[in-house]
C-alpha cells in the first residue's frame, strides 16, 4: 500500500560494479535516473590507493556531470584486528581526504576480521579500541562514519552491530544497512534486526540474497525481507540514500561487479518495489 504522504529517497550506486571507467559509471547512473554515485574504485584503484592526479581526476569529470558522491565506500577495516591499529587510523585520514576532495558526507567503513579459528568474543575489545580511534578522527574531521554488516567481521549479526555502535557512542559511527549481508550470515535482516538497528541506521545498501545459497540477487528476488525493510523506512521517516550495489556477477572481499546489463536490472527491481510502495527517487 502506498504512503499517505510523499517520500522520497536519493539514489545511488556504487560505480565500480559497472564499469572500472568513471565515465561509464556516471552515464549509466544517470540514465538510470541517479544524481548521486558511491565510489568505492576508478580505473581498477581503490580508494585507498588513488593518487592525488587520479583524485583530482576524477572530481573534475563529477563536477563536469553534475554528479554528487553519496560515499566514499572505503575498505577500512577489512583487516586482521591483529594488525597495529595506527594502520588503519592511518589509511582513514587519507580516506577522509578522498572524502574531502570528493565532498562526501559519508565513509564505509568495516569492523575487523579474526584469523581462522578465533572465537568471535575474544576480539571484541580489541575491535571497540580500533572502532573509538576511528570515530574520534571521523568527529575530528566532521565526516560520519557508516559501519557496514559484512560477513566475517565482528558486526556481522545484528547484537554485534549493535554493541559496536552504543559501546564506541559516537554522533560520528553510523549504520550502513544490507539486507543481503544479513542472509549470508543467517539472519532475517527484518525480523531479527531492524528494530535494533533502526536508531542507529543512517544508509541504506540495496541488494538482496538467497538464504540456502549465499547467492546475491535483485532487490525483493531473495530472502532479505526487502519489501518488509523497505515498507518500515518508509513509514517511520527514512528520507536518506539508497545506493545499489547489486553482486550480480561478481564477489570479491573488497567488492563485487555486476555489468552495466546486471546493474540496470536491479535498477528496475528496486524501483518496482519503491513502486509499490509509494516511494520516489531523487
Amino acid at each position: 500500500m502506498a504512503s499517505q504522504h510523499p517520500v522520497s529517497w536519493t539514489l545511488s550506486g556504487f560505480g565500480d560494479e559497472i564499469d572500472p571507467d568513471p565515465a561509464v559509471q556516471v552515464a549509466v547512473l544517470k540514465a538510470l535516473g541517479a544524481q548521486h554515485i558511491e565510489v568505492r574504485s576508478a580505473w581498477g584503484t581503490n580508494v585507498v590507493d588513488l593518487d592525488n592526479d587520479q583524485l583530482g581526476k576524477l572530481r573534475a569529470l563529477l563536477v563536469d556531470q553534475q554528479m554528487s558522491v553519496s560515499a566514499v565506500a572505503s575498505p577500512i577495516g577489512k583487516v586482521d584486528v591483529t594488525l597495529d591499529a595506527e594502520l588503519e587510523v592511518a589509511r582513514l585520514r587519507r580516506i577522509i581526504r578522498v572524502a574531502d576532495v570528493l565532498q562526501a558526507p559519508y565513509i564505509r567503513i568495516f569492523s575487523f576480521f579474526r584469523g581462522e579459528g578465533v572465537a568471535v568474543e575474544s576480539i571484541r575489545d580489541d575491535v571497540m579500541v580500533r572502532m573509538r580511534l576511528l570515530a574520534e578522527e571521523a568527529e575530528k574531521a566532521g565526516v560520519v562514519l557508516v559501519h557496514e554488516n559484512e560477513k566475517g567481521v565482528y558486526g556481522d549479526v545484528p547484537e554485534r552491530v549493535l554493541d559496536i555502535v552504543e559501546s564506541v557512542g559516537s554522533s560520528a559511527l553510523r549504520l550502513a544497512w544490507d539486507n543481503a549481508n544479513f542472509v549470508q550470515v543467517g539472519v532475517r535482516p527484518f525480523d531479527e534486526g531492524y528494530a535494533m538497528l533502526r536508531p542507529h541506521l543512517e544508509y541504506l545498501q540495496v541488494k538482496d540474497a538467497v538464504a540456502a545459497t549465499g547467492a546475491v540477487v535483485p532487490a525483493g528476488h531473495g530472502d532479505g525481507q526487502l519489501l518488509e525493510t523497505l515498507t518500515a523506512l518508509r513509514d517511520d521517516g527514512y528520507t536518506g540514500f539508497a545506493s545499489l550495489e547489486p553482486h550480480l556477477a561478481s564477489a570479491h572481499e573488497l567488492g563485487g561487479f555486476s555489468g552495466p546489463t546486471a546493474f540496470g536490472e536491479a535498477a528496475r527491481a528496486f524501483a518496482d518495489l519503491l513502486r509499490e510502495l509509494g516511494v520516489d527517487t531523487r
